[in-house]
C-alpha cells in the first residue's frame, strides 16, 4: 500500500491507538498531522523515523473553535486532509445516578461531537478531490454496552451511527467512511482499569488476565499496530466499496 501524496490527520495521536495508526500510515508514505497532549516530541520522533516530518496541532477537541483552527492549519500547511482518523477519546466510569454531568458533557464533546466537526470540515476538500478516507475509531462499546460507562457507550454508539450516515451521504463519491470497533487495547485508559484492580489488591498479572477474561475470549490485547494495518487496508483501493461498516477487532468479544 502506497500512500505517497496523501495527508492523514490523526486525532488523539500522541500515544496509544492513534500513535500506532499514525506510524503505520507514515510507514506507507503518508504525511502525518498529529494531535493530542503528553509527550509531543516523542510522538513526533516516532513518526519521523519513517521518513516524514509530521505536523502537529494541539487543538482541544472539546472546543469546536479549536477544531476549526486545526482544520485551517491542515489546509494552509498541507493542502487539506485526505485521510481523517477520528481517534481522540476520554473515559469515566460511574453509575448513571452519580455520573458527574461535567464528565458526561466532556465525553460527548470529545468522543462524539469532535467527530462531527472534523468530518464536516474535511468533507468539502475530499469531495473536491473525489478521494478521501474517514475512519472513526469507535469501540466494541459502539456495538454492545457495559455497565457504569453510560457516556462512553452512548458516544461510541453515536460514532457508529454518524459513520453510517456519512457513508450514505458520500456513497456515490470516492470518499468512504467506516468505523473500527476495538476491544481491549492496552492504552492509558485501559491501564487505569488494571491499576484500579491492583489498588484493590490484585497482583498485576492477575489484574490484567482478569480484565481480559471478562470480555475478550482470545485473552490477548488488540494492538495499535493491528488497528493501524486494518486502517491501511481501508485506505486501499481494495476497500473502495467498504462503506458504513463498524468493523470490530475484539478478540471475539461480540461473538459471545
Amino acid at each position: 500500500m502506497n500512500l505517497h501524496g496523501k495527508t492523514a490527520l490523526v486525532t488523539g495521536s500522541t500515544s496509544g491507538i492513534g500513535l500506532g495508526i499514525a506510524q503505520v500510515l507514515a510507514k506507507a508514505g503518508a504525511k502525518i498531522i498529529l494531535n493530542g497532549f503528553g509527550d509531543i516530541e516523542a510522538a513526533k520522533d516516532s513518526v519521523a523515523q519513517y521518513g516524514t516530518t509530521p505536523g502537529y496541532h494541539g487543538a482541544d477537541l472539546s472546543d469546536e473553535t479549536q477544531i476549526a483552527d486545526m482544520m485551517r492549519y491542515t489546509q494552509s500547511e498541507f493542502g487539506g486532509v485526505d485521510i481523517l482518523i477520528n481517534n481522540a477519546g476520554i473515559q469515566h466510569v460511574s453509575p448513571i445516578e452519580t455520573f458527574p454531568v461535567e464528565k458526561w458533557n466532556a465525553i460527548i464533546a470529545i468522543n462524539l461531537s469532535s467527530v462531527f466537526h472534523t468530518t464536516r470540515l474535511a468533507l468539502p476538500g475530499m469531495r473536491e478531490r473525489n478521494w478521501g478516507r474517514i475512519i472513526n475509531i469507535a469501540s466494541v462499546h459502539g456495538l454492545v454496552a457495559s455497565k457504569e460507562k453510560s457516556a462512553y457507550v452512548a458516544a461510541k454508539h453515536g460514532v457508529v451511527g454518524l459513520t453510517k450516515t456519512t457513508a450514505l451521504e458520500t456513497a456515490q463519491s470516492g470518499v468512504t467512511c467506516n468505523a473500527l470497533c476495538p476491544g481491549w487495547v492496552l492504552t492509558p485508559l485501559v491501564q487505569q482499569q488494571i491499576d484500579k484492580r491492583i489498588a484493590d489488591g490484585a497482583a498485576p498479572e492477575s489484574a490484567r488476565d482478569a480484565l481480559l477474561a471478562e470480555k475478550q475470549p482470545s485473552r490477548e490485547f488488540v494492538t495499535p499496530e493491528q488497528l493501524g494495518e486494518l486502517t491501511l487496508f481501508l485506505c486501499s483501493e481494495g476497500a473502495a466499496q467498504v462503506r458504513g461498516v463498524a468493523w470490530n477487532m475484539d478478540g471475539g468479544w461480540v461473538a459471545q
